[in-house]
């Protein structure tokens, strides 16, 4: 009556959510939480808003400046949040 394949309760609910398709929101959900511990506070209090499409984050900055700074950090900072999340959640970091 035992069963040869023992899983884990989290193989057991990563799998679920893969089979009903809520593994990817979930992701990004966490990869946006994620942005004011990788970037730091200054720089969430620049930020107005944070949507992802087509695995492409798109950040609404209200500084000009520091809109130029990150989009020069781009590569690095999609690097820094996959790696915070976990998984590769997103390709491209687009600043507007």
């Amino acid at each position: 009556m035992f069963r040869k394949e023992v899983k884990s309760i989290g193989e057991l609910i990563l799998k679920n959510l893969r089979a009903q398709g809520l593994e990817t929101p979930l992701l990004q959900k966490r990869l946006i939480a994620a942005w004011p511990e990788v970037m730091g506070e200054m720089i969430a209090g620049y930020t107005q808003d944070l949507y992802i499409r087509n695995q492409t984050l798109n950040v609404r900055l209200t500084s000009p400046a520091l809109r130029a700074d990150l989009s020069l950090m781009r590569l690095e900072i999609v690097k820094k949040l996959n790696a915070a999340v976990g998984s590769q959640v997103i390709a491209d970091i687009r600043f507007c």
